[in-house]
């Protein structure tokens, strides 16, 4: 006698499930950073290039401007991985800290730097504009800060998307400028438009996201009845 075994039935073939909006606006702000680099600061990879001239009276706090900035573009995106958050949160932590870390020093350094900018004939009103935007970079961050420090989850994650949006403003501007091709003169309204944009940007991602979570609930549910 023999036994036949019957293979199972196969289930109707899933749906494409695109990427999560938050993960495609990273890969373009990944994009934005893979730019920025190579069309703004490629000097950092010629060392005959006639940029290192001009930064050459400040150049010993460019370096630490620079590093300190660096550490909160690329640890701010991180900071927004639930994934991270609920597997390695020490780890989300101690990125956390980097990141504030980062915005605290590399805010006032850049004022100083285009203070020194300023000096070699830059308009002092750039230099409003320059203060103005570390000014609501530091207190974004430190509202994230002191939220997180209360235990006020929602909060936080609110500020500290105020706080990235700010941070991006450095690329944003090089951005803008290279990619329509603007002469400086008009590089203080590209910088205090981005400065305007910053928190009202932050807060319809806040909300696209919250419209998204509302959806994709009943989803969810359903998938686990």
């Amino acid at each position: 006698m023999t036994v036949e075994l019957s293979s199972p039935i196969p289930g109707p073939p899933r749906p494409f499930a695109w990427p999560k909006p938050k993960y495609l606006l990273f890969a373009l702000i990944g994009l934005i950073y893979v730019y920025v680099l190579w069309t703004n600061e490629s000097f950092l990879f010629n060392a005959k290039d006639p940029e290192w001239a001009h930064i050459a009276p400040f150049r010993w706090i460019l370096l630490p401007h620079g590093m300190a900035a660096a550490f909160a573009l690329f640890l701010g995106p991180l900071q927004f991985s639930d994934r991270l958050r609920r597997r390695f949160a020490t780890v989300h932590r101690v990125m956390g800290y980097l990141y504030i870390t980062g915005a605290y020093l590399g805010a006032p350094m850049g004022i100083y730097i285009q203070y020194f900018e300023e000096r070699l004939g830059e308009p002092r009103s750039l230099t409003v504009a320059t203060v103005m935007d570390a000014t609501v970079w530091i207190f974004a961050t430190t509202m994230a800060l002191i939220f997180i420090r209360q235990g006020k989850i929602q909060q936080h994650r609110q500020w500290m998307t105020r706080s990235f949006a700010c941070a991006l403003i450095f690329l944003e501007v090089r951005l803008i400028m290279t990619l329509f091709n603007l002469p400086f003169t008009v590089a203080e309204t590209v910088v205090w438009s981005c400065v305007a944009a910053a928190f009202p940007l932050a807060d319809l991602v806040l909300q696209l996201q919250e419209s998204y979570r509302s959806r994709a609930a009943p989803v969810r549910a359903a998938g686990r009845a």
